[in-house]
């Protein structure tokens, strides 16, 4: 069986790469191979290990002499690939890199090109390798832009992505905060929200995010209000957020205890909110009632 998949492999990157085949032809072969690396992590090892089909299929994915569907489809097989884990170094590329971040700004490539660069970016080894390209900062610019089918994708990564010291430093001054900010308030979609606030509570983690939080004006007040209306996910991040900045900050621990809504939306979070939910407002509630600042 194996075999046979081989053999079917080699075919459809020889159909491929040929010069007298025409596009028709190409994409059904780039179609092939998708749907086969899309099925089995098997074949997508059985790709990988064939010599020179890497290369082929990136250079395919960025032949200004290919048609666009047949990038498309290119990058596509090479975005199947980096789902196996073993594979996520070696597609790491300086040029990949370079190129994935080119394509955040072409409406076309852009969700499959974000989602290719967080499969990459999941492996904590290859976090780096981004900051250096320069793809935090395309990241944040791109999310602050009008909202879009990418922009989940675009999220997905930067969460990936500011896991890592310096990616958060890149991404906090690219003003990455008043962006993520406006998305966990803006009415696009509880799922950008819930992924906004994460994100910043990842960047609450190290002294550049904090720092900046602490800074944002009425913060205290608006996680409060993403308290009271938002989902799960969004209440989830907003209490992360404010214990990091009660634990920090005297200052905003005194802001909550001045807003009378404060304890009631605390309240009802522990009574009915969601596993992770209620188990960060009940940390906060202890906090408020250890300091005694009612």
């Amino acid at each position: 069986m194996a075999s046979r998949v081989r053999e079917t492999i080699v075919e459809c990157l020889r159909e491929a790469q040929s010069s007298g085949a025409d596009d028709e032809d190409r994409c059904q072969a780039l179609q092939t191979l998708a749907t086969i690396t899309n099925i089995s992590p098997q074949n997508r090892n059985l790709v990988a290990q064939i010599n020179g089909a890497v290369a082929s299929l990136i250079g395919l994915s960025k032949s200004a002499a290919s048609p666009q569907n047949v990038q498309t489809l290119a990058l596509s097989v090479l975005f199947n690939l980096s789902l196996n884990p073993n594979l996520k170094h070696s597609l790491a590329q300086k040029d990949t890199i370079f190129h994935l971040t080119s394509l955040i700004d072409t409406p076309e490539s852009a969700k499959l090109a974000a989602a290719y660069l967080c499969s990459l970016a999941m492996l904590n080894k290859n976090k780096a390798k981004f900051g250096v390209a320069g793809t935090v900062q395309v990241l944040v610019k791109a999310i602050c832009g009008p909202c879009g089918p990418a922009t989940h994708h675009l999220l997905s990564s930067l969460a990936e992505l500011v896991q890592f010291h310096g990616n958060c430093t890149l991404a906090v001054r690219e003003g990455a905060v008043p962006a993520l900010m406006k998305l966990a308030e803006s009415g696009d979609g509880e799922d950008l929200a819930g992924t906004a606030l994460a994100i910043l509570g990842l960047l609450a983690r190290f002294e550049e995010g904090l720092s900046e939080l602490k800074r944002t004006d009425r913060i205290v007040a608006r996680m409060l209000g993403i308290l009271k209306s938002g989902c799960f996910l969004s209440k989830e991040g907003a209490a992360e957020i404010l214990l990091r900045l009660f634990d920090d900050s005297e200052k905003c621990f005194r802001a909550a205890a001045e807003l009378p809504e404060f304890s009631s939306a605390l309240a009802e979070i522990s009574v009915g909110g969601s596993g992770r939910a209620w188990e960060k407002a009940s940390l906060l509630m202890k906090k408020v009632m250890d300091a005694n600042l009612y």
